[in-house]
């Protein structure tokens, strides 16, 4: 049985602001438009405290590495 290797990280592809919804996404296996639409509900029910999370997350979650450079 083969090992696969799951990370958290944003993606290149797919992205619509800086990928950490389609990273989430990707990794939990769930549809991006979900975790799009929970975020914002997330965001607007907590005063927009989304934002916050949302700017630590880009910073906490790496982004996918290039497959031309390594």
């Amino acid at each position: 049985m083969p090992r696969e290797d799951k990370r958290l990280e944003r993606p290149r592809e797919g992205r619509m602001v800086a990928g950490v919804c389609a990273g989430i996404a990707g990794y939990f296996g769930l549809d991006v438009s979900l975790v799009r639409i929970g975020y914002a509900l997330l965001t607007l029910f907590t005063a927009f405290s989304g934002v916050i999370f949302y700017v630590l997350l880009v910073i906490i979650i790496p982004q996918e590495n290039n497959r031309y450079f390594k």
